[in-house]
């Protein structure tokens, strides 16, 4: 037989895999260690279920078969099952989170913020809502099972462990279950069939406890702990701020009213808008928790009795805190006692069945009475300044009707809250119209009228006495002047009016658009390239030049090169060849040499040589002859006479 003292067990390989190194806690079930897998060579935690387990062939199917279902979980927020099986006695090995527990840290009196507290509920509700999908119910949702790795973050263990422990007697009554009485649901404590909305109720409940330090139901016995919340919702404190209205809703008393993992998993994140960023955890590492006591006993496992038993479970006097714990420990019921007669001095306890009996009576028909007589309030928040659409989640949590108001103010947003009816602070009951006014965004403005081919900034001097905000965007127009308004800019009809504020969208001009100057051939003649520039709406201008190489007609060069961009209207001038500029020899016979440069020079030649001459030295004969045609500028050479 296995030893049960912790101690004992340090330094056991099991099943000749999983050294144990050091205790991480124990409960009424199971206890846990440090491992290391050898196989491996790395650090794992194996769960030792207690050695009265590992007899009970019903508890072992059960066990085989959801630790498969859990292994077969593949998310960041639940615990990671490596392996499993027997060793003495039924075993689980799972990741080593090193953060520590959410019960380590409340037994370290360490609190949470509200804010810290959101991001927990967080990673539970998604770790839940993946496991539910799956169709897996944790039923024993609690502080010791919210794990943390060092940086923080959450994973949910012994999904499935409660079912199994839950069938491991067959002495239990049809429809018990297995749960922790200091957060077990409602439909839990009275042995009801159970789906994921107990878990639901069991994180509304151990949040809160991580906010104030009370878990609220919380009796002195587990009997008491059960009894105290099968007949009323969830009492939340104002000290979890604005987490309380979707901790209401996880904490209704029946199951059909609370929201599911995914949808709280919402209701936590629209909560967050109004709060403060959370600091980080106040881990306290899993090493911690070896030395940790124990769960007393309305916190400890233990199986739940169906509302039909309750009556004689109090005729047998609600067991003390140590009877409870004996109980949760082995999984059974305390021995039975024979009677005694009470001469033999033990006082006459036949009242104590008929007083409960009673007072749970009073107090179910009381409450009931209440319910029946008074509507639950709730107070009306600081929306002011908030979007209407922010409102709709608290109103459906409150079970109110909202009635809105449509009105115009200057500086405000459309959809902002202006005020409420009644006002913030006061108390409206659950079903009652919380009538809203709610703005349409600034006040109407007039948009002026005749904008066309007007200065664009004198409509943008009139937009702004309107209070409106000009937003002109410029384009080439043909017709209306550059700097001139062409029209307003809206796709489809011009509003009459506009919110103050609002941008108005203006079309202006920047005049005709830009002609590109264009190309012409060797062989193109001005004629036609004077019509092409006036398709463009750009003016031809001529001008002749003398041309040694382009033929007389022809365009030779222009005032702006071909592809230039000109406004329209431009003058573009072509140069046009004359073609070569020549002049005729005059005939210089006979003239002194004189008459003869004069004659040469008038013509456009010049005088080159001259040989020969005598006497009166006159000229005989030219080179080039008389009447040839040369280019201007040309020599000619004189003969002169002897």
């Amino acid at each position: 037989m296995v030893s049960t003292r912790l101690s004992d067990q340090v330094g056991r390989v099991v099943s000749a895999r999983y050294r144990l190194i050091a205790p991480l806690g124990t409960g009424a079930s199971a206890q846990v260690f440090l491992a290391e897998d050898v196989e491996l060579g790395r650090q794992v935690a194996v769960k030792m279920l207690q050695p009265a387990l590992a007899d009970d062939e019903r508890f072992l199917r059960r066990f085989r078969a959801e630790a498969q279902n859990v292994a077969a979980i593949n998310h960041p927020n639940v615990v990671v099952i490596h392996d499993w099986g027997e060793d003495e006695v039924p075993y689980l090995v799972s990741e080593y989170l090193a953060g520590g527990s959410l019960r380590a840290m409340l037994h370290e009196g360490r609190r949470l913020s509200p804010s810290q507290a959101l991001v927990v509920g967080l990673d539970v509700c998604r770790g839940l809502a993946y496991a539910h999908n799956a169709g897996l119910v944790h039923r024993d949702l609690k502080p010791a099972n919210l794990l943390f790795d060092p940086e923080g973050r959450l994973r949910i263990a012994d999904f499935g462990l409660a079912r199994a422990i839950a069938e491991a007697s067959v002495t239990e009554p049809e429809g018990s279950v297995m749960g922790t009485a200091r957060y077990a649901a409602p439909e839990q404590a009275r042995g009801e069939r159970l789906d994921g909305k107990a878990d639901v109720y069991a994180l509304a409940v151990l949040l809160i406890e991580s906010i104030t330090g009370v878990a609220p139901f919380v009796s002195d016995t587990t009997f008491g702990t059960l009894m105290a919340r099968i007949d009323r919702d969830l009492d939340v404190p104002e000290d979890v701020g604005a987490l309380r209205p979707a901790l209401e809703r996880a904490g209704r008393l029946h199951p059909e009213d609370r929201p599911d993992a995914e949808e709280l998993g919402i209701l936590l994140l629209a909560a967050a808008e109004r709060m403060d960023a959370p600091s980080p955890l106040p881990l306290v590492g899993a090493l911690t928790e070896a030395g940790q006591d124990g769960e007393s006993d309305v916190t400890r496992t233990m199986t739940m009795l169906p509302l039909g038993a309750v009556a004689e479970a109090a005729g047998d006097a609600a067991p003390t805190e140590a009877e409870g714990d004996a109980a949760a420990d082995d999984g059974s019921a305390p021995p039975d006692e024979p009677d005694a007669p009470e001469s033999a001095g033990r006082p006459a306890r036949w009242w104590v069945p008929v007083a409960v009996l009673f007072a749970v009576t009073l107090g179910v028909g009381g409450f009931l009475l209440f319910q029946a007589l008074q509507t639950p309030t709730h107070e009306v928040p600081a929306v002011l300044g908030d979007q209407i659409d922010d409102l709709a989640l608290i109103a459906e949590q409150n079970d109110w009707t909202i009635d809105e108001n449509r009105t115009r103010r200057d500086g405000t947003e459309p959809d902002e809250i202006l005020a409420t009816d009644p006002s913030p602070g006061e108390q409206l009951e659950e079903g009652g119209t919380l009538v809203v006014t709610v703005s349409e965004g600034n006040t109407l403005s007039d948009l002026p009228g005749g904008v066309a081919d007007r200065p664009l900034d004198e409509v943008a001097a009139e937009l702004e006495d309107a209070g409106l905000v000009a937003v002109p965007t410029e384009v080439f127009d043909e017709q209306i002047a550059a700097g001139n308004v062409i029209r307003y800019g809206f796709d489809g009809d011009v509003p009459e009016r506009l919110p103050k504020g609002e941008e108005v969208p203006l079309v202006a001009s920047q005049g005709p658009e830009p002609r590109v100057v264009p190309e012409y051939a060797d062989d193109t003649t001005y004629e036609d390239y004077a019509a092409s520039l006036a398709d463009l709406q750009l003016v031809a201008e001529r001008k002749d030049e003398f041309s040694p190489d382009v033929p007389e007609g022809r365009i030779m060069r222009l005032s702006h090169e071909p592809g230039t961009e000109v406004p329209r209207d431009s003058t573009v001038t072509a140069v046009v060849s004359k073609g070569p500029d020549v002049v005729d020899v005059p005939d210089t016979t006979g003239m002194t040499l004189d008459e003869a440069e004069a004659a040469l020079e008038s013509a456009g030649l010049t005088l080159g040589e001259f040989v020969g001459g005598g006497g009166d030295r006159t000229v005989g004969a030219s080179d080039p002859e008389p009447g040839a045609t040369v280019p201007r500028g040309t020599s000619v050479n004189l003969l002169l006479r002897r």
